[in-house]
């Protein structure tokens, strides 16, 4: 199984060219089951989207963001999307323990994937592989 760390999860959401391109391609292969985001990415692109529409300051603004904010709830809705369960929550404490210098989020999703046994995919290569026993790719690079 794969995890999308934040990043690739908004890249497969442009993948018109580019990066996104190539990780859609990537990521089309394989089962649809093996394909997973976190709680914790929509979490993260959640309250980014929340804070925009809040400082929207006319109606059509709004109604931007409320369209982004349902265009990325479908995108969740239509793949896995891993939990912050107590597996997950007992790594994270382990990790915690660890003092790495990886921000909370990141560690979270780390967490998810290693309860998980699951590689991250990510362009943040210089923080996750600051976590012991985590796999990570990033699948972006031609």
């Amino acid at each position: 199984m794969v995890v999308l760390d934040t990043d690739h999860v908004t890249l497969l959401e442009r993948s018109e060219q580019g990066p996104g391109a190539r990780l859609l391609a990537r990521t089309k292969v394989l089962p649809k089951e093996e394909v997973a985001a976190t709680i914790v990415s929509y979490e993260e692109q959640l309250r980014g989207w929340l804070t925009y529409l809040a400082k929207a300051k006319t109606v059509k603004d709004q109604v931007e963001a409320y369209g982004r904010v349902r265009r990325m709830l479908v995108h969740y809705c239509a793949m896995t999307v891993l939990p912050f369960d107590e597996l997950a929550a007992v790594e994270f404490q382990r990790l915690k323990g660890h003092k790495l210098r990886v921000g909370t989020m990141d560690l979270k999703i780390a967490a998810i994937a290693l309860a998980n046994r699951a590689t991250v995919l990510t362009r943040n290569v210089g923080d996750f592989t600051k976590v012991p026993g985590l796999r990570i790719e990033d699948w972006t690079r031609e």
